[in-house]
């Protein structure tokens, strides 16, 4: 997985009052837990634009100005419900023998024969959670949807793990090709109905009479 670094300072005082004079002078006050103490440090929020404003997953190097270099993916992240800016975020550090919980992006590949069909690819899952050792994790989650047709879904079962486990149910379903109005049948398709349908008629009963006439 590919790797963002932040540029922190060690903070030493962690009250109300010097977190709002950080957050004056442009800083985002963080914290890096998992470790033996959590670490507090502040950093400038423009650092964090690449790792806050995008769908892309990420690891975090986190150099501080002691020299000390912490690996760690985010945890968590408060913004400003008017401003949208940036007023906390929480980090845990990872080490290389400890799995993580990540949530993966999906991506899809491929044209679905289906959706050239004029059905509708409906994502009902764009994120999965998986749990892996660091060196393991992957940049997302690659579901090839070619083969669907209309009425196919992808569901987390269906998927390759590799070197991680999914954090969900197998039925969790990622994805799905649904009908619309301006569906058409598949060439395939229409060929399993007629087979279908051939086969699901009823052959004559055997010995059967036509009734007496009654004169």
């Amino acid at each position: 997985m590919k790797s963002i670094t932040i540029n922190g300072s060690q903070r030493e005082s962690v009250g109300k009052k010097a977190t709002k004079a950080l957050r004056n002078a442009g800083q985002v006050p963080c914290v890096l837990y998992g470790g033996d103490k959590p670490v507090h440090f502040s950093a400038p929020e423009l650092a964090f634009s690449k790792l806050v404003y995008t769908p892309n997953a990420h690891t975090v190097v986190i150099e501080l100005d002691n020299g000390e270099t912490l690996n760690a993916v985010l945890q968590d992240i408060q913004f400003h419900p008017v401003t949208d800016r940036i007023l906390h975020i929480d980090f845990y550090q990872l080490f290389e023998d400890k799995e993580i919980a990540l949530n993966i992006p999906v991506q899809l590949v491929g044209n679905s024969r289906g959706v050239k069909n004029g059905g509708v690819l409906k994502r009902n899952n764009r994120k999965l959670r998986i749990k892996a050792l660091p060196v393991n994790l992957p940049d997302f989650i690659e579901v090839d949807i070619t083969p669907l047709k209309i009425g196919d879904k992808v569901a987390v079962g269906d998927l390759p793990t590799g070197d991680y486990t999914f954090l969900h149910n197998d039925n969790t379903v990622v994805c799905r090709v649904s009908t619309s109005r301006v569906a058409i049948v598949d060439d395939e398709d229409e060929e399993e109905l007629e087979e279908g349908a051939e086969g699901a008629e009823a052959p004559a009963s055997e010995g059967a009479e036509a009734p007496a006439s009654q004169e």
